[in-house]
């Protein structure tokens, strides 16, 4: 009686998740779908599993229209994000670091600090800081889609709870040898914190990724355009491209998933040694 209870659990477990699985992935098969499809094939009230005529060309035609430099701007997302994660794993572990390990008697202020700029909502600091890189002469270039966007409190938040436990006779042994804090950061931290950085710097990047009202904004000119901002352009007041938004949709999502796919267990050991939530 138990053994049959056990295998009708597994069996249930195993149907919900095909089910699961499937509703996953009716998005990506609607966008391969209608990418494919011609736009009588998208907007047709008599619907397909499979269009009629499987248009590969589409793709062609996504990257050969002269009104959305697509492959520009996939360029400019990807120089944007990289940069940004490095930046971002630089500049808030270090600071995480500092906070956690190096003493210094207004280190919770300065914390606290970091913390209370998390209640402050973006759209207040919105207006100053386009101001400020506008001054700057950093309209519709990559530094101004950057460099505002480096410093993040929440990672800071992360890596310097992630730092408090870390093991503290590697350090101690660290300085036996000599090493000072920069070094001990960077020859023993670093290489023993990968997970964490794995984890900090996929959010990061998916963050960056896909930013829209920034880049929309500072991205005036369309050799600055993003992945993001060349997406809203296939749909306008005057013209809807059903079958490029698609395709195109269906394009920016593939270097998230290359992303995901390679850090997916160093994400997984990331989010459980640092407490994310």
């Amino acid at each position: 009686m138990d053994d049959a209870l056990v295998r009708v659990g597994r069996a249930l477990r195993a149907v919900v998740l095909v089910v699961l699985a499937v509703l996953f992935l009716i998005p990506f098969y609607l966008l391969l779908r209608n990418g494919l499809s011609s736009e009588r094939d998208i907007t047709s009230p008599e619907w397909t599993f499979v269009p009629a005529e499987l248009r590969w060309g589409n793709v062609r035609e996504l990257f050969d229209d002269p009104s959305v430099p697509f492959a520009r701007s996939l360029l400019n997302s990807a120089l944007i994000a990289v940069a940004t994660t490095l930046g971002t794993l630089l500049l808030a572990s270090l600071a995480g670091y500092g906070l956690a390990r190096i003493p210094y008697r207004h280190a919770n202020k300065v914390f606290y600090g970091i913390l209370g700029t998390l209640l402050v909502p973006a759209a207040v600091t919105f207006v100053p800081t386009f101001v400020l890189v506008s001054s700057l002469g950093w309209v519709s270039t990559l530094r101004g889609l950057i460099v505002p966007t480096l410093f993040s409190a929440f990672a800071c938040f992360v890596f310097r709870q992630y730092f408090l436990g870390f093991p503290r006779e590697l350090e101690d042994a660290a300085q036996v040898d000599g090493l000072g804090y920069w070094r001990t950061y960077w020859l023993v931290v670093v290489p023993n914190a990968r997970p964490v950085f794995a984890a900090v710097g996929t959010i990061v990047f998916l963050g960056a990724w896909n930013s829209f009202l920034w880049p929309l904004v500072i991205g005036q000119d369309q050799s600055a355009w993003t992945v993001q901002v060349a997406l809203s352009s296939f749909t306008t007041a005057q013209v809807v491209r059903l079958h490029e938004l698609f395709i195109a949709a269906g394009a920016s999502i593939l270097p998230l998933l290359v992303v995901f796919l390679c850090f997916q267990r160093w994400i997984v050991a990331g989010v459980e040694r640092s407490g994310i939530d």
